[in-house]
């Protein structure tokens, strides 16, 4: 097939755009340039911030368009302007950030979602491809994570653990939160273009389990090298902080626990990656392999002070 990927240059799109060559598709990736190209791939260079930097994407039409980096309807809506509506597929990378709180768990894909959510944007996406008619197929993960993450997660567990600082957690550390391997996303992603059965679907997709923040402390050590035990956690109170913030404490201060027994039902799908396989993984294939640096604790020391 025919396929567009609006990027494939970093983090998710660099699996998925290897599996796809794999599987013998015509890949064409739209990126800004700043990133080396696979080899096999025709480039598009331009910025989808704006319209004119869309213009490379004009007359061009795909089977499948990837949007991986979309976050408001707009974004994805002028792609679909300019090449028209794919013919066989929209896959699209929404968020489990889109539902709304809730005190039952895990949350399915038809758990409410929050309009008033940061990530609002991606379930206007969804419910404007499904009005359409433009057959789709979305996944909303938890936390991305693993080799080439840019958000600053696991990296976060990490730097505390190996310059021997003590590790703030909100409360008790039992808040339970979830995770799930890059590679894991791609493989899926990847996958629902050969299932009927996954058009006009939305797919929670993440790690099989959940773990309390202690717990995730805990299995980042021992990919650390480190003994969980040597590492000092000191409680904060999240009182007065939002609990959906990602500012000083880099998840939500909140439960955040998905059910992915649709994905691996409709599409045979399994993480090939546990927690503790997860960060092993991105420590030893990604943070080991950076320059060393002096991170900046000084949130830390707002949020033990507060």
């Amino acid at each position: 097939m025919k396929i567009l990927v609006m990027g494939g240059t970093r983090f998710v799109g660099r699996p998925l755009v290897d599996h796809l060559l794999t599987a013998g598709h015509a890949l064409t990736l739209f990126t800004r340039g700043r990133q080396p190209l696979p080899d096999g791939v025709e480039h598009l260079a331009g910025d989808r911030s704006s319209d004119e930097g869309l213009t490379a994407l004009a007359g061009r039409h795909f089977d499948v368009i990837v949007d991986s980096s979309g976050r408001s309807l707009d974004d994805s809506r002028r792609v679909i302007e300019r090449t028209g509506a794919p013919s066989h597929r929209f896959v699209y990378v929404s968020s489990a950030g889109v539902y709304a709180d809730s005190e039952l768990w895990p949350l399915d894909e038809e758990s409410p979602t929050d309009p008033a959510s940061r990530h609002a944007g991606k379930a206007e996406t969804e419910a404007w491809l499904r009005q359409q008619g433009i057959p789709f197929t979305s996944f909303r993960p938890t936390y991305i994570v693993g080799p080439g993450n840019y958000n600053p997660i696991e990296s976060w567990f990490f730097d505390r653990i190996v310059h021997g600082r003590p590790l703030p957690l909100p409360g008790d550390g039992s808040t339970i939160t979830q995770l799930g391997h890059v590679a894991d996303l791609a493989a899926a992603m990847a996958r629902c273009i050969e299932v009927e059965a996954a058009t006009n679907r939305v797919y929670n997709c993440t790690g099989a389990k959940g773990v309390t923040f202690r717990g995730l402390v805990a299995a980042a050590a021992r990919a650390c090298g480190r003994d969980p035990g040597s590492v000092e956690i000191r409680s904060f109170d999240p009182a007065g902080l939002d609990k959906k913030a990602r500012k000083a404490f880099p998840l939500r201060l909140a439960h955040f626990l998905t059910d992915i027994q649709r994905v691996r039902r409709e599409l045979a799908w399994e993480p090939a990656y546990d927690l503790e396989a997860t960060l092993a993984d991105s420590f030893q294939n990604d943070y080991s392999q950076k320059p060393p640096g002096q991170p900046d604790f000084s949130a830390d020391d707002a949020l033990l002070a507060g």
